[in-house]
């Protein structure tokens, strides 16, 4: 069927040695770098106080637990499929390798999702902090210029009827935009189109900055632990998804975007120095750092406050206050270690997405503006104004809830192909060159599949509606441009092909 048409890998390949246009400039310490840029954010600054407060309680760190298990298995798939065709693409490129181009369609579709509402929801995490430390300083935001104008209640009655879902419950605030919060966005974009090169040294300074803000805030934690805030360690049920194992599992899934930096270093492969040893370290090692840091910050976060205190913008802070004016002085390190943070997390999420458009561009499934690249800055700059202008709208019309949670839909999505890939290219190309390999790869990607699958299931409903119209949207605009402009589709054609190429 010519709709699942494969990409050849060796073609793949070649294209990755011969395609210079994207500056190679990263290494390793560069590539780990980005992901624990992308992976330590909003995770740590905002998710876990508020799916502490909304779901899991002190049982948070097992939610942390489940979803970095469920990363170990897709970033060891992700490290394999990045080290093998260390191009542009991410889970979009391996897709199109191994399960045929209307599959790549549907990831690349969905990762358009993950990266631009990670960008958003960030950048609302970012304006929430911003606020508290110039409110520190007698400058005040009035709420109705730093907070989402729209928000969404599903209908409690709405069963699964996807329309009712996603159409009805939507309802205004009384506030204008979150103007903070397009700003940041506004100047990362500006950054990235300037280049890979500053961009990671950016993003390198930023990363050394928030790590020690961190383990500042472990260490200072660890002497006002109240064990009295960890009982009970899982709440009792009070609800669908509202704490007890159930409300473990909605967390989980809740904050599992948290955990998509080692995707985002996927995407600059093709701007790695040595991709097939570069590649899987920046993975593997940005996942376990980051991993670590989340379960000690949960931890000590609702050992120092109770859980029901922290569905707040700002949970670390509020932690801090309550601590009494000995570790006043840490709670302006905290802000500035948020502000830095969620900066760098924009970044590496608006650096990802335009790659994305890049590879979907030169596969003609997209139109060619988006592949186009800067004669001087050698960046996808049109593809980032595009990507920056679309998450400035949705970061100062949306809350953090919201936009986090199709975020997390979106990730998992992608994980669990990609892992399912690396099974299917085990077995119809097991003689492929392959720098890096899953061990017990029949163990490992099912189960990277099924821990995905579980995780998205927990997530609400309504989310799955909007995945679903995301979906649709994403139906329609391949079967009218894509299908017509795919090149591999216009080769095969040339050539007389009349069945889907071979690996």
């Amino acid at each position: 069927m010519t709709l699942f048409r494969r990409k050849p890998i060796l073609e793949l390949q070649t294209e990755a040695a011969n395609d210079q246009r994207l500056r190679r400039s990263l290494g390793p310490l560069n590539l780990t770098a980005l992901g624990v840029g992308a992976v330590i954010g909003a995770g740590i600054f905002v998710l876990t106080g508020q799916a502490a407060a909304n779901y899991a309680g002190p049982g948070i760190v097992f939610s942390f637990i489940l979803a970095g298990l469920a990363c170990a298995f897709a970033g060891l798939c992700y490290a394999e499929f990045a080290a093998m065709i260390p191009i542009s693409g991410s889970a979009y490129t391996y897709s199109y390798a191994t399960m045929g181009e209307l599959v790549a369609w549907v990831i690349g579709w969905d990762l358009i999702l993950e990266y631009l509402f990670a960008a958003s929801t960030v950048a609302v995490g970012w304006s929430g902090y911003v606020v508290s430390f110039l409110r520190d300083f007698g400058i005040e935001i009035p709420a109705a210029l730093a907070a989402a104008p729209y928000n969404h209640v599903a209908p409690a009655d709405a069963g699964w009827n996807v329309w009712r879902l996603f159409a009805e419950g939507w309802m205004t605030t009384g506030a204008i935009l979150n103007i903070p919060a397009m700003l940041i966005v506004v100047v990362i974009t500006v950054l990235l189109v300037l280049g890979i090169r500053e961009s990671a040294a950016f993003n390198n300074l930023i990363v050394a900055v928030k790590v020690s803000v961190i383990l500042t805030f472990i260490l200072v934690g660890l002497a006002y632990l109240n064990t009295d805030n960890w009982v009970p360690f899982v709440p009792p049920p009070e609800g669908p998804g509202k704490y007890g194992w159930d409300g473990i599992l909605r967390a989980a899934g809740v904050i599992f975007f948290a955990y998509i930096g080692f995707d985002a270093v996927s995407t600059a492969a093709q701007e790695a120095k040595r991709p097939q040893r570069d590649m899987p370290i920046g993975i593997l090692a940005s996942l376990a750092v980051c991993t670590v840091l989340y379960i000690a910050v949960s931890l000590v976060l609702t050992g120092i406050i109770k859980y029901t205190e922290l569905g707040v913008p700002d949970p670390i802070a509020k932690a801090i206050d309550s601590l009494g004016g000995g570790v006043a002085w840490l709670r302006p390190v905290i802000k500035v270690g948020a502000i830095a943070g969620l900066s760098s997390v924009i970044l590496v999420m608006m650096l990802g997405q335009p790659r994305i458009f890049y590879a979907m561009s030169k596969d003609g499934l997209l139109p060619p503006v988006f592949s186009r690249v800067h004669a001087r800055f050698r960046t996808p700059w049109l593809a980032t104004i595009l990507t920056g202008t679309l998450a400035m709208v949705m970061a100062g019309l949306f809350p953090i809830g919201l936009l986090g949670e199709l975020v997390s839909i979106g990730t998992l999505l992608a994980f669990a192909i990609v892992c399912g890939g690396v099974f299917v290219l085990r077995f119809t190309d097991p003689g492929i060159h392959r720098p890096f390999r899953v061990p017990a790869f029949w163990l490992v990607c099912p189960l990277g599949v099924l821990f995905c699958g579980y995780l998205m299931w927990g997530l609400p409903r309504d989310t799955w509606a909007r995945l679903l119209v995301w979906m649709a949207l994403g139906f329609a605009i391949y079967f009218v441009y894509g299908r017509r402009h795919s090149r591999l589709a216009r080769r095969q054609a040339s050539a007389g092909a009349s069945t889907p190429s071979a690996l």
